[in-house]
């Protein structure tokens, strides 16, 4: 079976072609700023990310023959986890997200190409809005304000599934905090194959990540949305994308940080640090989920590639259970083999409605 998988990100997009399990063709697709800042909305970037896709299939003379193709999901309305076939009404969700980001674009080029395949199926697999919280988790302080969750679902179920299966265990019967450490930072706790508990990594929950403000306070934040500073677009942008690492020290990239702090610079050292304290302070709140009970916590994600920030992690969260730590992400051999198991029978396609 020959599978497409697609994973548009904010300045680039991942594809993979896989002959079944096998990966024959990978290749990731930069974006440069000048291009993008043609598009004056996210969305308006479909036909450009298509046709840079496709170039880049025919450059490595790969023939548009797939029998299925999957992108990643959008930003839809809350759904449980599994793989879904796309449909129009997926698609017109898509259309009109809870939130803008580039993996919108996932599905709509997906069921775009495949429309133009004979034969040729479309998929997505955990978007980022599965939503399987307790409905305690649920509750806020604010009726109207009800906790919501978007995050790295697709990821951080693909790495649990891989530890147990590395230590003979069953993902269903594990109690497992996992943190996907990117631009932003998501963490959930899986319980028995349910995340039970996780977070908003777009909308303010968290901790502060290299361009993310995470949860700040709140009377504050309120002030300074009305003193006059920033309309609300500019207030989203500050909150999505201008804060975190990027406002206190005019990078997003944790190893300038590190090379700054390697060469004394004791300001990048205490807001690295200060991030790192506010991971470990969010994963520790998710204990209570489960009574306590966690057998172990696992580091994923591009920042998990740093030993400086993972010792750091270990050195706070060791108390709580052991640490794993499995550097960067494999969301297109996840989207790829989930797909592949559903369409031999032995994973449930379920339908978007």
């Amino acid at each position: 079976m020959k599978i497409l998988a697609i994973n548009p990100g904010m300045i680039s997009t991942k594809i993979g072609v896989f002959d079944d399990e096998k990966l024959v063709m990978h290749a990731t697709l930069n974006h440069p700023f000048e291009e993008l800042c043609r598009y004056p909305f996210i969305m308006d970037e479909f036909d450009y990310r298509k046709e840079k896709l496709i170039e880049e299939l025919q450059r490595q003379g790969i023939a548009l023959d797939f029998d299925v193709i999957v992108g990643r999901g959008g930003l839809v309305k809350p759904i449980e986890s599994g793989v879904y076939e796309l449909n129009e009404k997926v698609i017109e969700d898509t259309k009109h997200p809870r939130l803008h980001h580039a993996c919108n674009l996932g599905s709509l080029i997906a069921l775009s190409m495949a429309k133009e395949i004979p034969g040729c199926r479309a998929f997505t697999v955990d978007p980022g809005v599965v939503d399987e919280l307790d409905d305690v988790a649920r509750i806020t302080g604010m009726p109207e304000l009800p906790h919501q969750t978007i995050w790295h679902a697709l990821n951080q179920r693909e790495i649990a599934k891989r530890y147990c299966k590395e230590h003979g265990l069953k993902y269903e019967e594990q109690d497992l905090i996992v943190c996907h450490m990117g631009s932003g930072i998501s963490f959930a706790m899986h319980h028995h194959g349910r995340a039970i508990e996780c977070s908003d990594a777009l909308s303010g929950d968290g901790p502060f990540s290299p361009s993310r403000a995470g949860m700040l306070p709140t009377v504050q934040l309120v002030k300074l949305c009305y003193s006059g500073k920033y309309n609300e677009a500019e207030m989203l942008r500050k909150i999505n994308g201008h804060s975190g690492l990027t406002a206190h020290l005019g990078t997003n990239d944790c190893r300038e940080v590190e090379q700054r702090i390697a060469n004394g610079d004791k300001h990048a050292k205490l807001i690295l640090d200060a991030m790192i304290y506010s991971i470990s302070r969010w994963l520790s709140s998710l204990a209570p989920s489960t009574n306590g009970h966690v057998d172990a916590i696992l580091l994923t994600g591009a920042i998990a590639k740093s030993q400086y920030v993972t010792d750091g992690l270990k050195q706070r969260l060791s108390y709580l259970a052991p640490v794993f730590v499995y550097p960067g992400e494999d969301e297109l051999t996840a989207l790829a083999m989930n797909v592949l198991r559903a369409m031999r029978g032995e994973q449930e396609i379920k339908v978007y409605e």
